[in-house]
């Protein structure tokens, strides 16, 4: 069997590590070296150094300030996503009328188009500010708040099933011998619970970090950077670089490439320190 497995291996592999490097592998490499020049089309590239990245941080404020707004913005969604999102797998893995429905509409606005979700709550928030003289682009914090709501409301439905299936696999002889031992149900979910879905932990939190830093579509469509840019995230403010300022494209590759380091550094650590509870427990 083992010889059989060894023997087919590559015929079986090849398609998609064919995929792998046409699709992602090239294309980065392409990107990564097109930061460091200047072009209008990938054939008129010349070679201008650093001078992109120096340009990226100096020519104006807007990539510090579309990087700083996606930091805060991160950083409230994903402690209220998973906060939110465990709670709520808790409270529909106990023996409760109609779990499955309620799993099912939780979950159901993560199958709708970032796009279309930006259109929605854009619609939807604007009907409540205009009671009051206001749109969701007369001011940057309401545009900030939009797009926490809108964030969490998509991606808390498909945390809560991820932690639904860790807390589904803690086995119930633990449970049972630790409230027989007299655990109360703060105890039981410290000593036990969190750290028996340390996996799911790990899991949830690297997709909510990443969805966060790198959301683009929902951003366009709900506020499209209004007011003057100052709801714009670093998605965003690349693809604006990159098309919309004619002579930056080298800079919106930089941009580009500064972005990819950052979120892949802080998954990267992300990952590292969860994985390592894991082992602990």
């Amino acid at each position: 069997m083992e010889k059989t497995v060894k023997r087919w291996f590559p015929v079986f592999v090849l398609p998609t590590l064919t995929a792998f490097i046409i699709a992602f592998a090239i294309p980065f490499v392409m990107g990564v070296a097109l930061s460091f020049a200047e072009f209008r089309t990938v054939s008129d590239a010349t070679f201008v150094g650093f001078l992109n990245y120096i340009r990226a941080f100096t020519d104006d404020n807007l990539f510090l300030q579309s990087l700083w707004f996606t930091v805060k913005f991160a950083v409230i969604s994903v402690i209220g996503i998973n906060v939110i999102a465990f709670v709520l797998a808790l409270l529909f893995t106990r023996e409760l009328p109609a779990t499955n429905f309620f799993r099912t509409i939780f979950f159901m606005p993560n199958l709708i188009g970032g796009i279309v979700l930006g259109y929605i709550w854009q619609v939807i928030i604007n009907g409540v500010l205009f009671n009051f003289g206001y749109s969701i682009t007369s001011n940057p914090t309401y545009g900030f708040w939009g797009l926490v709501i809108l964030i969490h409301w998509q991606m808390i439905g498909y945390m809560m099933i991820i932690y639904i299936a860790g807390i589904q696999n803690i086995p119930t002889d633990i449970l049972e011998a630790a409230r027989v031992d007299g655990a109360n149900a703060t105890t039981v979910l410290f000593r036990i619970t969190i750290p028996s879905v340390m996996p799911s932990i790990t899991i949830c939190l690297f997709l909510t970090i990443t969805n966060s830093f790198k959301l683009f579509d929902q951003n366009l469509a709900l506020t499209a950077g209004a007011p003057a840019n100052r709801t714009q995230m670093v998605a965003l403010d690349i693809y604006n670089t990159f098309y919309s300022r004619s002579g930056y494209e080298g800079v919106g590759q930089a941009k580009a490439v500064i972005f990819f380091i950052i979120v892949a550094v802080i998954a990267l650590l992300q990952l590292y320190l969860t994985r390592r509870k894991e082992v602990e427990s």
